[in-house]
């Protein structure tokens, strides 16, 4: 398998499946862009699925949208990464969601750059590369 070079928060990818305008400020990242979701990101766009209570072509629409997307699955390296994370944030008084950790230790397992619009968890954590378009207000 070739390496995807970024992994894509479920933020954004809602951002994108919406046609928000804030997918217009991320497109220019993702373009020509092997793409990757976390199975977090899979089961994070599920459940809201199932507690919006989509009908069939919404969820038709979700399932397509998930084939365009190489799906990073759980392993033992990001287990760990896991760990070390969850662990070191709360080291330094910054706990994280455990969704947000599992994104991020497959990014900094595989290597690769996370786009996201929520840097308060993201935006503190070493060695996990970052880019986003948030600014603050």
């Amino acid at each position: 398998m070739t390496p995807p070079t970024l992994i894509v928060d479920t933020n954004v990818l809602s951002y994108l499946m919406r046609g928000d305008k804030l997918a217009q400020l991320y497109a220019p990242h993702l373009q020509g862009k092997l793409l990757a979701i976390t199975f977090i990101t899979v089961g994070e766009l599920y459940y809201g699925a199932e507690k919006r209570n989509w009908g069939q072509q919404k969820r038709k629409h979700l399932e397509t949208t998930l084939r365009n997307f190489v799906v990073i699955p759980y392993d033992h390296e990001t287990a760990r990464c896991y760990g070390r994370l969850v662990a070191g944030c709360e080291r330094r008084g910054r706990p994280i969601s455990c969704a947000d950790a599992w994104i991020a230790a497959c990014a900094i397992r595989h290597a690769v750059p996370v786009v996201t619009h929520n840097v308060e968890d993201f935006g503190n954590i070493p060695d996990l590369n970052v880019i986003t378009e948030y600014r603050e207000k």
